[in-house]
């Protein structure tokens, strides 16, 4: 409610100020000429005219835009255009001097470079910086000054007169001409218009439709004071003061979305009627029997086919950076990184030289948008990628990895390096408040992971590996930190030198090498159990790994597939750890954004077993125990015999144990109605061998019953429990 009335309060300052000086603009043409009704004439004229500069200036202190550079210009040059008609309209109407050119003249040119350097500002803030937008700007530019040899600059140049007054009448067309290829540029540019920037264009090409008029009736001394042209000048004054004024003002200077497209139709026909406008013109003049402007019109032609096949050129090469650009941040691609990633190893391959990956991730992304919405968002990642992008050094690889990740390339850096650099791009984005809006600031974290080749890994591959399990080891240690190395965490029992860094033993040390599968195992089983605490009352990864284990012997399993089933079942919810916990316990239905992050858990439970590298076959296991038989799983879309067994076992196990309980979203059933839907499943969702193994292991009482979940233990070591799995490891992977 307040927002919707400070947005009436908004209207009624622009609205009212355009409506006053409309009133004052038909005031100052029912004043008669004559008598002592001139002066008023020439107050009224010189009020509107001096409120367009009032205007600008309380528009910038009422509405304070992040950039008033631009502004701060514009009000300049209206300010320098006011005090010309005052100039102008004293010297005569009451000093009835009609002099060309006069002190009036000098003011008006004057107003032309601030304005300009204004128009500039805003469209290096506002456009993408990119071939096919110049070459654009510069058809419609290159058209306008054929028009204007033709009709203005010529004629002018080729008049008689003195010195002066002859550069004068050029210098209105000349300057009218810049302004009208940067007005261009602005109208076929794709950054968002509001109303602010349709009043500032209305200003715009109020002034050159004006100026060029008027440089027309002098060239053929048909000008008279108070003409028509007053009209457009005047409301070209209150256009600039109610843009400004206008709250949209703020967001004028906001740089266009990365990627936005810029071939919508309504461009295509200005440059179309632009690139017309050449021969049109020639075959005006040659009705008229002038032939003197055939050189021109020739040099224009010539010019915008070359233009033309620029911006051909210009496309191509847009449309392969706009591949490999990720349209809302502006940095590169995955796939474009993947590349790199790839060609760099080699490189360093080659020349015996070492090669850095970092993958960050931002830390509880998703309260952002639920908290502040999915535009503040953007925003927020926009920012994280400007921070990012100041903290790496020229010729580093920056992308945007995922939704909420970001990877780095850094080609040379070496091992001992990796820890400060780390520090350097986690404090880069945590270190000062985000801003999400004007007034909305919040701190945001990332935790990064990182690696080095050859130092942690023998392939682009495995570096890549390294690294991910490295950010999941700092997701799992607490988030806003670094972890640097292989997978082996060594924890110190006091806080190292630098705050939010933990120590890791490389792969290749041989310092304690049975501590990580032990550490991560017990980890691992205390977090299974901390996640079925939070939905139920009853176990479920304990029985899941009953139940698969007896499964597998059941249908006389290999004895590998037997302890990757049970450690899979055991672990194959953990990734619900990283789920907001509101999310797993919501009562009414999920929004399809909660259930496209709640799908994601099999690939968060993944990479938390990756942590280990013996656990790699387990992870698999578990990334797959959604997918379906028919082929209508996640998170991959696997079908029949191409998911791993284990997984279409604990699928099976996994659908009864959460029909057997009563959770948030829903009431326990009864074992025929859980009976019935396991049977319904069969073959579409479920492996048939897979469902007809449970239900007759269920007929001897073997599998399907769920215990009360007892205690969770919070050991400061590993458990004897974990010590002894640790020692499986090395027959389950594949």
């Amino acid at each position: 409610m307040s927002s919707a009335r400070a947005d009436v309060r908004d209207n009624r300052v622009w609205l009212g100020y355009l409506l006053a000086g409309t009133i004052a603009m038909l005031g100052y043409f029912l004043l008669p000429e004559r008598d002592a009704w001139r002066y008023a004439r020439v107050a009224v004229y010189l009020a509107i005219s001096l409120s367009g500069a009032a205007a600008v200036w309380w528009g910038i202190a009422r509405n304070r835009p992040a950039v008033c550079l631009p502004w701060l210009l514009l009000g300049l040059s209206q300010l320098v255009y006011a005090s010309a008609d005052a100039v102008f309209y004293v010297s005569h109407y009451v000093l009835h001097s009609e002099r060309f050119p006069s002190f009036a003249d000098l003011l008006y040119l004057g107003h032309y470079p601030p304005l300009l350097a204004a128009l500039l500002l805003l469209i290096r803030r506002r456009e993408p910086r990119s071939v096919v937008g110049q070459i654009d700007g510069l058809v419609a530019a290159v058209a306008a000054a054929l028009l204007s040899w033709m009709f203005l600059i010529g004629p002018t140049a080729a008049r008689g007169g003195s010195t002066l007054a002859h550069y004068a009448e050029l210098a209105y067309p000349v300057l009218d001409l810049a302004l009208v290829a940067l007005t261009a540029r602005l109208v076929i540019g794709v950054a968002v218009r509001s109303a602010s920037f349709g009043l500032l264009l209305a200003n715009l090409l109020g002034i050159a439709a004006a100026d060029t008029v008027y440089s027309y009736q002098q060239l053929h001394g048909v000008y008279e004071a108070g003409n028509f042209l007053d009209a457009m000048w005047l409301t070209a004054n209150l256009a600039l003061g109610a843009a400004t004024l206008h709250r949209g003002m703020i967001g004028l200077t906001d740089p266009a979305p990365c990627g936005r497209d810029e071939s919508r139709p309504v461009r295509f026909l200005l440059l179309a009627c632009a690139a017309l406008l050449a021969p049109a013109a020639l075959l005006v003049q040659s009705a008229r029997g002038i032939n003197a402007d055939v050189p021109a019109a020739a040099v224009a032609c010539a010019v915008l086919f070359l233009l033309t096949l620029g911006r051909m050129a210009g496309v191509a090469i847009e449309q392969r950076r706009l591949a490999v650009t990720d349209p809302l941040t502006g940095l590169f691609t995955r796939r474009f990184i993947e590349g790199r990633l790839s060609a760099e190893v080699a490189r360093a391959g080659r020349r015996r030289g070492p090669v850095a990956l970092f993958i960050a991730d931002v830390d509880h992304f998703k309260s952002v948008n639920d908290r502040y919405g999915h535009p503040a968002g953007d925003r927020a990642l926009v920012e994280i990628a400007r921070r990012l992008r100041r903290a790496v050094r020229p010729g580093d690889v920056l992308a945007r990895y995922g939704g909420e990740e970001f990877a780095v390339l850094m080609p040379g850096l070496r091992p001992e390096e990796l820890e400060a650099v780390s520090q350097r791009l986690r404090r880069s984005v945590g270190d000062e408040p985000v801003p999400l809006d004007h007034d909305t600031r919040v701190t945001i974290t990332v935790s990064i992971g990182t690696a080095g080749f050859p130092a942690h890994s023998a392939s682009q591959r495995e570096l890549v590996a390294v690294a991910d399990r490295a950010l999941y080891t700092a997701k799992i240690l607490g988030r806003d930190r670094v972890v640097v190395g292989g997978a082996r965490v060594e924890p110190r029992a006091e806080p190292g030198p630098e705050d939010g860094v933990q120590a890791v033993v490389s792969e290749e040390s041989d310092t304690a090498p049975a501590v990580a599968p032990v550490l991560h195992l017990d980890y691992l089983q205390r977090v299974a159990d901390e996640v079925d605490a939070w939905l139920s009352g009853l176990e479920h990864s304990a029985a899941i790994a009953r139940w698969t284990t007896a499964m597998a012997v059941f249908m006389d399993c290999s004895e590998a597939v037997t302890m990757r089933a049970g450690l899979a079942g055991r672990f194959h919810d953990v990734g619900k750890v990283v789920i907001p916990r509101e999310i797993l316990v919501k009562a009414e239905p999920l929004t399809d954004e909660d259930w496209a992050l709640l799908r994601r858990h099999p690939q968060f439970g993944a990479r938390m077993c990756r942590i280990v590298p013996e656990l790699g076959a387990v992870a698999e296991v578990i990334r797959q125990h959604h997918e379906r038989f028919d082929g209508s799983g996640y998170p991959d879309g696997l079908r029949g015999l191409g998911i791993r067994p284990e997984a279409r076992l604990i699928a099976v196990c996994d659908s009864w144990a959460a029909m057997r309980c009563d959770r948030p979203y829903q009431a326990a059933l009864g074992e025929e109605q859980a009976r019935e839907e396991l049977l319904r499943g069969r073959g579409g969702q479920f492996a048939p061998d897979a469902v007809d193994a449970f239900l007759a292991l269920h007929e001897q009482g073997a599998v399907g019953e769920l215990r009360p979940l007892g205690p969770i233990e919070r050991p400061a070591g590993g458990s004897a429990q974990s010590v002894a799995s640790a020692s499986v490891f090395q027959n389950i992977s594949s």
